[in-house]
C-alpha cells in the first residue's frame, strides 16, 4: 500500500508567524508588530472566504486593511519567497522519503510562492496543491478532494500534517482523516488531531506509528 503525507506549508514547514511579523514590523515598526500580527490572523480567512482571490491579493488586501502606506501594501506578498523553513523540517522530511512516504503539500497560496517556499525545503514532492488553482481555500475541502482525485491515494494509507486547527485539523477531521497536529504555540487541542507534536523532529515515527509499512 502506497503511503502519503499531505502537509500545509506555512506555519508548519515555513515560519508563517516569523516571515509575517518581520515585514510588519520593517513597514511598521517593531513596537506595533505583534498587535498587527493579531489583526492579520483575523483579515486573512475573511479575505480568502469565497475563494476568488489569488493569495497575492490576499497578502495585499491584508496590508490595505492593517494601514500600509503607498508603495509597501504589496510588501507582504513581495516578501513571502524569502520566508525560511523551520530548523528541523528538511531532516524530517528526508527522513520520512527515506522510510517510504510519498509527500504531498495542500497549501492556501499561489503556484509561484509553493515553488519558492519547496525550493527553499530542499526536498522532493510529489505534487503541491494551492488554492489560486482550484478556487478554495482550506478550511473547504476542495484540497483534499483533489488531492486523492490525482493521486488515487489510499485513504487508510494517508496523513495529513498541518499546524492549523482551523484550517486543517478540523477538515481533517469532518472528512474522517488521520492528522498530525504541530503545535508550535503551545496551544489547546481542540479539535483534537489523532496525533500532536511540537515540531517536525518525531515526524517519521509518528507516521510510521499511524500507518505501518
Amino acid at each position: 500500500m502506497e503511503r502519503w503525507a499531505t502537509f500545509d506549508c506555512y506555519g508548519t514547514l515555513i515560519d508563517w508567524n516569523g516571515g509575517i511579523r518581520r515585514e510588519l514590523a520593517r513597514v511598521f515598526g517593531e513596537e506595533r508588530a505583534d498587535a498587527l500580527l493579531h489583526r492579520y490572523h483575523g483579515l486573512e480567512p475573511q479575505l480568502e472566504a469565497d475563494g476568488t482571490r489569488s493569495y497575492r491579493e490576499v497578502l495585499t488586501e491584508a496590508m490595505r486593511g492593517l494601514g500600509a502606506p503607498d508603495g509597501e501594501q504589496e510588501a507582504l506578498a513581495n516578501s513571502l519567497p524569502s520566508w525560511q523553513p523551520f530548523p528541523e523540517v528538511r531532516a524530517a522530511l528526508e527522513e520520512s522519503r527515506s522510510g517510504g512516504w510519498k509527500l504531498a503539500i495542500l497549501s492556501n497560496s499561489d503556484r509561484d510562492y509553493i515553488d519558492a517556499s519547496m525550493d527553499s525545503l530542499g526536498v522532493p514532492f510529489e505534487l503541491a496543491i494551492v488554492a489560486s488553482e482550484i478556487g478554495s481555500y482550506k478550511p473547504g475541502h476542495r484540497h483534499w478532494e483533489r488531492f486523492f482525485e490525482q493521486t488515487g491515494a489510499p485513504r487508510e494509507g494517508h496523513v495529513h500534517v498541518a499546524a492549523s486547527r482551523f484550517h486543517d485539523v478540523a477538515p481533517a477531521n469532518e472528512l474522517g482523516l488521520r492528522s498530525v497536529w504541530i503545535n508550535r504555540l503551545d496551544e489547546p487541542a481542540e479539535p483534537k488531531p489523532t496525533r500532536e507534536l511540537t515540531d517536525l523532529s518525531r515526524l517519521a515515527d509518528t507516521l510510521d506509528e499511524l500507518v505501518p509499512a
